[in-house]
């Protein structure tokens, strides 16, 4: 039998700092036992990732500087979705924004929390089909090189260590199926 686990009990809930991007959070809760806690944790509005697929089957993927492990990572298309944007429309922009291609299709194939110990963000992944190239717009913090593989080839990088990062990881573990 599973155990039933019960809600905590927010006493106070305040942003404690805040981006265009996201926001840091402190909660003051009360678990069921009545023990005192504190919780601080990022907000989101949540990311889209997208798993673009070229007509002859390859994938779309995006090789770019990461400041914080000074690493270049090959990466899937994904960025975080604005205020007043819906997941599908944030899924699009990123795919041109990235890629510099915008697509005929855009199927959702899942979703998944990044972290869930330190943020409340849900990340929705997406298929792309039917790529038009329309050029790059890429933000002024990003240097993107757009870099093709085929699904093998995208699951041996992953399983050699290639491809470490966990969103990209994790939405190819949901989309490879419907490839």
């Amino acid at each position: 039998m599973a155990r039933k686990f019960r809600s905590w009990k927010t006493l106070l809930s305040e942003e404690v700092f805040s981006t265009p991007w996201m926001s840091i959070f402190h909660k003051h809760f009360q678990m069921s036992d009545g023990k005192r806690g504190n919780y601080f944790y990022v907000h989101t509005n949540g990311s889209a990732l997208i798993v673009p697929v070229t007509d002859d089957g390859k994938i779309l993927l995006v090789r770019q500087y990461r400041y914080l492990t000074d690493s270049v990572s090959l990466e899937l298309p994904c960025g975080g979705i604005k205020d007043g944007q819906d997941e599908e429309t944030a899924a699009r922009e990123e795919l041109v924004e990235e890629t510099g291609y915008d697509c005929k299709k855009l199927k959702r194939v899942g979703k998944f929390l990044p972290y869930n110990g330190l943020s409340d963000e849900f990340c929705y992944v997406y298929i792309s089909r039917g790529l038009e190239k329309v050029g790059q717009r890429p933000d002024v913090t990003e240097e993107i090189e757009v870099v093709s593989l085929t699904p093998e080839e995208m699951n041996r990088q992953v399983e050699r260590g290639k491809i470490v990062d966990g969103m990209t990881i994790t939405a190819w573990t949901l989309a490879r199926k419907h490839i």
